[in-house]
């Protein structure tokens, strides 16, 4: 089975008349900030293929944007071919947009795609004024984090979202 991409109106379809499972990739923090109701917590950097029973005739995946999405479903297809996987193309940020409504918790964290691009803002920031004011020198790490945007924008894979999403306060529910 391949991996499916569909939107928030048609995922809302699908929860309304099918039995299927909706699951949050996000991370901890995230998921108490908002999310769609009935959905249960699965965050990707910890997601394992065995997690997911294959007991509902279809499984829903969402993240933020649909990034960390397509990345659970293809972990999961590869742990399980015959699993029904859909991708919430936008993540939970279309399902809003389109109107569904979501549980809202108490706390309130910036999503990770944000807590990265503060830090590797300010990572540049930081270094760029030391190569300019310090050591010409300063500019390997900026090097560095180009070349880390770069293979994130090409891949879709970004390390330092990864360990980002592994900080205590991206953990705590």
């Amino acid at each position: 089975m391949q991996l499916k991409e569909i939107s928030a109106n048609e995922a809302f379809v699908m929860i309304e008349k099918e039995d299927v499972e909706i699951i949050d990739v996000r991370e901890p923090a995230e998921h108490m900030t908002s999310h769609i109701v009935g959905s249960k917590l699965h965050p990707l950097s910890k997601i394992k293929g065995e997690d997911i029973k294959q007991g509902k005739s279809a499984y829903i995946v969402y993240c933020q944007k649909g990034g960390r999405g397509k990345s659970a479903c293809e972990k999961l297809l590869a742990h399980n071919p015959d699993l029904t996987v859909y991708n919430i193309s936008g993540g939970i940020n279309e399902w809003v947009k389109e109107g569904y409504d979501v549980r809202k918790g108490e706390k309130s964290i910036l999503p990770l795609d944000r807590q990265v691009q503060l830090s590797i803002s300010t990572l540049l920031l930081l270094f760029c004024t030391l190569s300019l004011t310090i050591s010409t020198n300063f500019i390997w790490p900026v090097i560095f984090i180009a070349m880390g945007l770069f293979v994130a924008g090409a891949t879709g894979f970004c390390g330092l979202a990864r360990v980002i999403a592994l900080m205590p306060w991206n953990q705590k529910v």
